[in-house]
């Protein structure tokens, strides 16, 4: 079985983990409405996808 001879250091631990920090999400602008959106996802804002109404929103 695999032991560790030796205890991993705080330092070399939380080196280790130096590339799992969680990215920020991507957002384009919405061709038809102009807010945020993700890309590839139908705009919550004014319900379009790929420059047709997909889902009815309801105006506020």
């Amino acid at each position: 079985m695999a032991v560790p001879k030796k205890k991993t250091s705080k330092s070399r631990r939380n080196m280790r983990r130096a590339h799992h920090a969680i990215s920020a999400t991507a957002h384009c602008e919405c061709p038809n409405c102009g807010e945020m959106k993700r890309p590839h996802h139908v705009c919550s804002h004014c319900g379009h996808y790929d420059g047709r109404e997909v889902v009815k929103v309801a105006a506020a």
